[in-house]
């Protein structure tokens, strides 16, 4: 993933800043996010004055949130369009449509590719088995709560995509349960086996 000045669209904002990371050779990497909510307007004072601090390596400045308000981006756009030496800003958010056609214009949007990111799951439903649930749970011991949520989410689209499983009534609330009792803390793990365990279950013969 380039570190130019851009707009990143995509649900999985820590995948992207980990892409970005991956990618620095000699650049700075200054990251500012609000994940859960909206960027505010103090968050935006801290990333144009970061802009205005002298470096010679160049600063890439990546600024991350579910929602970047219109008044925090009018107040980006002027070092955005003319930003300081060496500086780069990369905005990552899950929605185009909050972006102002003002940034648009003067950055690239680039909306990442989720499907890629699902082909990854390593897990094929269409050909699910007990043997290949029981991998993938043993693969997923010690995976936490959040990225177990973006696992059960792309499990539910692979396993519609799929086609191959009878997706009545039971079967969505298959998934919606698993988020709830992710959400109340039950063991990842857990949630994980039964889910699997479940859609096997449902799997048309």
């Amino acid at each position: 993933m380039r570190l130019i000045s851009q707009v990143l669209i995509t649900n999985d904002m820590d995948g992207a800043i980990a892409a970005l990371e991956s990618s620095v050779t000699t650049e700075r990497i200054v990251k500012i996010r609000e994940g859960e909510k909206a960027f505010s307007v103090e968050d935006a004072k801290l990333a144009i004055e970061k802009a205005y601090m002298a470096s010679e390596e160049t600063t890439v400045i990546i600024l991350t949130a579910k929602v970047f308000t219109p008044l925090v981006q009018n107040k980006l756009l002027k070092v955005i369009e003319e930003p300081p030496s060496n500086k780069e800003f990369i905005l990552i958010t899950p929605s185009k449509a909050t972006i102002l056609a003002t940034i648009r214009s003067r950055l690239p949007v680039i909306v990442l590719n989720e499907e890629k990111k699902e082909a990854l799951l390593g897990l094929d439903l269409s050909t699910l088995t007990l043997a290949t649930v029981y991998e993938f749970i043993q693969l997923h011991k010690r995976t936490d709560a959040k990225i177990m949520k973006r696992l059960v989410e792309t499990i539910s689209k692979e396993a519609i995509r799929s086609g191959r499983y009878d997706l009545d009534e039971k079967t969505l609330a298959l998934f919606s349960n698993a988020f709830i009792a992710l959400d109340v803390g039950s063991s990842p793990q857990f949630v994980l086996t039964t889910l699997l365990l479940k859609l096997l279950a449902r799997k048309k013969r």
